[in-house]
């Protein structure tokens, strides 16, 4: 080809890189694809580390039982409330029957649990064997569940302690002061107890774990499977994993707690073996009494002198307790931080400031416990001590009242026909 002398000369040919880089560069190329690969083959994962107790626990159990709180009810009248409940439908899921239960094999913890399980069921469904023995179901459906307590006075005394928010109301309202039954009554309900822990099942409430009255409407009756009805309670189990069998497998408890509050009702619930009887269970007094001494000049007459802390659910226990098998007893406490009187009669100031008041006469059939709800907080009024009465005179305090004394004139509590009579509460856990 001719060029002009003007023509910019043609560009040389670029020249071949070596042979050699060449070769190294593609195996650098493979090397980056190949290393990896043979890496993830060769190198083992590390394992992540599993929950406590995950490795125990049943598929499909979650980590953690369900938390049960103090029982507290929607603000409705008794009408409004079973209009309320007939709304919430029934599940129309299986509703398989729980497993046999036996309970303690013998000895003081068997004869414990029988009278915590009668207590149980004659206070919550009254002198009713089908009602007893569905509430009886229901104390062993909660012993096997792990969110409550692993022996059977331990379920029905949960939350005893409390002066509202027990689990079993007639553990705190004063119920077992309240009313009595009759000794035929209480014969057959421990017959359902024994039955129970026998290994008698009550298959229409399945594994219900709550129930209730169905003219109140506790908070969690939305929240639970409604499984069926016995009389007027209606009785629920916990949604999802925790109603279902596999979460009562719980392995239980054969050692039963003392009960204090039994201790009037039950034998069983009065001493521990080796100990001093009467006070089983319950805190020691100021300066580690086991009991309070009577006044000496009025032996039916106690006047103990307590600490703020002592719980005021224990006192009655203390004081029938204290007063053993006299057929007349008064027992009265201060808890103000100010000594106590130190005998009869009473001034005005000093009954004022009295904390708790337990008279028993078994001649009038009469026995009554009164707080002062200056200082305890009480789910019943009638369970509080008439202040109104200290602005009488003291001359009338002072009257003559032997039905309310005994064989002293002095006067040591308020008029019983001036307290508020208590309403029944309505049963549930």
């Amino acid at each position: 080809m001719l060029m002009s002398a003007s023509s910019p000369p043609p560009p040389e040919p670029a020249a071949r890189p070596p042979r050699t880089l060449g070769m190294v560069l593609a195996g650098c190329a493979l090397a980056a694809v190949a290393v990896p690969a043979a890496l993830v083959t060769m190198v083992k994962p590390v394992p992540q580390k599993a929950a406590p107790g995950a490795a125990n626990r049943p598929a499909g159990q979650p980590d953690a039982p369900p938390k049960v709180e103090p029982l507290t009810y929607r603000a409705l009248s008794p009408n409004d409330a079973v209009a309320f409940n007939a709304k919430i439908p029934f599940s129309t899921a299986p509703n398989p029957p729980a497993r046999p239960f036996l309970g303690p094999e013998q000895g003081d913890s068997l004869a414990r649990a029988v009278d915590c399980m009668a207590a149980a069921v004659l206070y919550e469904a009254g002198d009713d064997t089908v009602g007893q023995r569905a509430v009886a179901q229901v104390v062993i459906n909660r012993v096997r569940h792990p969110a409550f307590p692993k022996s059977i006075c331990g379920v029905v005394f949960e939350g005893a302690e409390r002066p509202t928010g027990c689990q079993f109301t007639f553990t705190c309202d004063g119920a077992l002061l309240r009313h009595r039954f009759s000794d035929a009554a209480w014969a057959r309900a421990r017959l359902v107890a024994v039955a129970a822990l026998s290994g008698a099942v009550f298959k229409p409430v399945g594994h219900a774990t709550h129930y209730h009255t169905n003219w109140v409407v506790p908070y969690w009756s939305g929240t639970l499977d409604k499984i069926t009805a016995v009389g007027t309670h209606l009785f629920f189990r916990w949604s999802g994993w925790w109603g279902t069998p596999p979460a009562f497998t719980r392995q239980v408890s054969r050692d039963e707690p003392v009960i204090a509050q039994l201790a009037a009702l039950s034998p069983a619930h009065q001493a521990l073996p080796g100990s001093d009887p009467a006070l089983a269970g319950l805190p020691l007094l100021p300066g580690n009494q086991r009991t309070p001494a009577p006044l000496a000049d009025h032996p039916d007459n106690f006047i103990v002198s307590l600490g703020k802390d002592y719980p005021a659910e224990a006192l009655p226990a203390l004081a029938m307790a204290s007063c053993g098998e006299r057929a007349y007893c008064k027992f009265m406490s201060w808890a103000d931080g100010k000594p106590a009187p130190d005998g009869l009669p009473l001034t005005t100031s000093e009954i004022g400031r009295m904390a708790f008041s337990y008279l028993r006469d078994k001649s009038r059939g009469f026995e009554k416990a009164l707080w002062n709800c200056q200082f305890y907080q009480r789910p019943d009024p009638g369970q509080c001590m008439k202040l109104q009465l200290l602005a009488e005179p003291v001359t009338g305090l002072m009257a003559k009242r032997p039905e309310l004394i005994g064989p002293k004139p002095e006067l040591l509590a308020p008029k019983p026909e001036l307290v508020q009579p208590a309403t029944p509460a309505a049963p549930h856990p």
